[in-house]
């Protein structure tokens, strides 16, 4: 083959649309639209492995569907029921708590769409909320699963008693379909819903005890106050409350935020229930149990009468010149036992309590011992009321609360006498004491729940009978001609002591207490009150709500006073 034969082979044809194509003309055409660029066709090579490419493909898409659905076909049909079969939770009911009458306290709401599990409902009334306590819901988070499945009690019964209200959360299967609709559900585990409580207390007179404890707080400058009343028999609590308080609706429900930080910034504090766990000085109230324990160390005769002007004056032993006055709150003649207990005079028992002139006392260890066996100074025993020992005023006290005036004298022996000084006690505390004056003895285990076995049996206070009976005769007296004669009533015969702490430097506030029971004849029920830290000037305080209550119970509750 020539060599013009060659050369012209390795060119190709020209197309006429070709010809005028040159670098003179090219600016001129819009290469975005393709226009003067020469088009070139895909070689076979280009074709091939574009081919390969594909069948590649293709081949790892059949084998990995192969394996998925040979090899691992059963396992993930597991998977896939899974995916369509969903476990819930179903919520069990919380235990209501019912009154004495049954009478609902906490209740349940129906729930909603919008709720997997019954809403907490408690009584609308005040006055219930610190024995109740509140809730706390099952909590979810943002995809719905439940990390706390169960509610929590806080507080009161809620608290106390939260795993017999609970129950048990039971399990449902749910099946849904490709689109997520629900196709059938079956219960796999019921639940098991929470016991139903029925309470001691009557919620009419709980109430009523409520009402007039806030009202006279509010009306003659209490801080708050508490109240209480026990059957002398059983230890069953008929009404026990406290002012202020929360409200177990809202501290539950947790949304009004404003009125729960108003509770944590109160000063006097709503979430203290007063009745069990408030210590307070009890003054007066603690007179019989000193009567008591001087005739059962054989300090006085019940009829030796004590002569009180007014006050007593202790020699200084350190300085000739001077004296100690200890005054009475008013100068009340010649009184015994009896009418010592019915003024409430304090000359009478610091004479007794410590001693003065011809007359021995009993001596601070004496008068621990027997305040101890009335139940003060100690906690009581296991159970819902368990609370605080509180505080009986002795040598080892004073040294650890005021070690630079460590030293015991005779006027600490006599402000403990008439229960001032560190005397702390708790108003279920002075419950209990009254009511083994009531029942001859008997120091008993509060009890809460309706028909229940006390958790721990009666104590046998081993005094006379003799002695409580001298104790009770002036307590009755009181009401009768002395401090608590606000109490007195034709219809009702009750026994009662009084007693006004002082608190304070300056001694112008006071807690007003009433202590005692009733009928006088056939004792039934005791009762407590304690109006918190009002004004020294007030004439009103825990006689006047015991005698509105009493009046009260007379007309609409007769079964408990008649």
């Amino acid at each position: 083959m020539s060599w013009w034969k060659r050369k012209k082979r390795l060119y190709s044809d020209i197309d006429p649309d070709e010809i005028f194509l040159d670098a003179a003309n090219l600016p001129q055409f819009d290469q975005n639209q393709f226009e003067g660029r020469i088009e070139k066709p895909i070689c076979s090579r280009t074709l091939f492995i574009l081919g390969m490419s594909f069948f590649v493909i293709g081949a790892l898409y059949v084998y990995r569907i192969g394996y998925l659905q040979i090899a691992q076909g059963e396992e993930f049909l597991k998977r896939s029921e899974n995916n369509r079969l969903h476990h819930e939770i179903v919520f069990s009911e919380r235990g209501v708590i019912l009154d004495r009458n049954g009478e609902p306290l906490a209740s349940n709401i129906p729930q909603d769409e919008s709720s997997d599990f019954p809403k907490r409902s408690y009584i609308k009334e005040g006055g219930f909320s610190l024995l109740l306590g509140y809730v706390k819901y099952p909590s979810k988070d943002k995809t719905g699963f439940y990390y706390k499945e169960d509610y929590d009690g806080y507080g009161g019964i809620e608290k106390y008693y939260n795993d017999l209200l609970k129950g048990t959360n039971g399990k449902k299967l749910t099946e849904t379909d490709a689109l997520g609709k629900i196709t059938s559900t079956s219960v796999l585990e019921p639940p098991k819903h929470g016991e139903e409580l029925k309470l001691t207390v009557d919620s009419k007179v709980q109430a009523k005890l409520y009402s007039i404890i806030k009202k006279l707080s509010a009306d003659s400058g209490f801080d708050g106050g508490a109240g209480a009343i026990m059957d002398v028999h059983t230890g069953e609590v008929l009404a026990i409350t406290s002012y202020p308080e929360y409200d177990s609706n809202v501290m539950t429900d947790g949304q009004d935020s404003k009125v729960i930080g108003a509770y944590f910034k109160d000063k006097r504090n709503p979430f203290i229930e007063r009745a069990i766990d408030g210590l307070y000085t009890p003054g007066s109230i603690i007179k019989p149990y000193m009567a008591i324990a001087a005739l059962e160390e054989n300090t006085i005769s019940p009829n030796k009468q004590i002569l009180s002007t007014g006050s007593i004056s202790i020699q200084n032993p350190y300085d000739p010149k001077q004296k100690t006055v200890f005054k009475d709150w008013k100068a009340h003649g010649w009184v015994d036992m009896r009418h010592a207990i019915s003024v409430s005079s304090d000359v009478y028992f610091y004479a007794v309590g410590g001693g003065y002139a011809d007359q021995k006392g009993l001596g601070i260890m004496n008068i621990e011992k027997y305040m101890k066996l009335f139940g003060f100074g100690q906690p009581l025993p296991d159970s819902f009321f368990s609370s605080k020992a509180g505080q009986i005023p002795n040598p080892e006290w004073k040294a650890k609360t005021f070690p630079t005036d460590s030293v015991w004298r005779l006027g600490n022996t006599y402000h403990s006498s008439i229960g001032q000084y560190g005397f702390q006690v708790t108003p279920m505390q002075a419950l209990r004491a009254v009511a083994s004056l009531a029942n001859d003895g008997k120091l008993l285990s509060p009890v809460i729940i309706k028909d229940a076995v006390p958790e721990s049996k009666p104590q046998d206070i081993p005094v006379s009978k003799e002695h409580m009976q001298i104790a009770r005769e002036g307590m009755r007296l009181s009401v009768t001609e002395g401090v608590a004669k606000g109490l007195s009533m034709d219809a009702l015969h009750v026994a009662a002591k009084t007693g006004t702490a002082e608190l304070g430097v300056k001694k112008d506030f006071v807690n007003s207490w009433v202590t005692g029971f009733f009928p006088y004849e056939n004792p039934k029920y005791a009762f407590v009150v304690m109006m918190e830290r009002g004004s020294v000037n007030n004439t009103v305080g825990g006689v006047f709500v015991m005698r509105t209550l009493l009046e009260w119970m007379y007309a609409n509750t007769p079964e408990y006073v008649r």
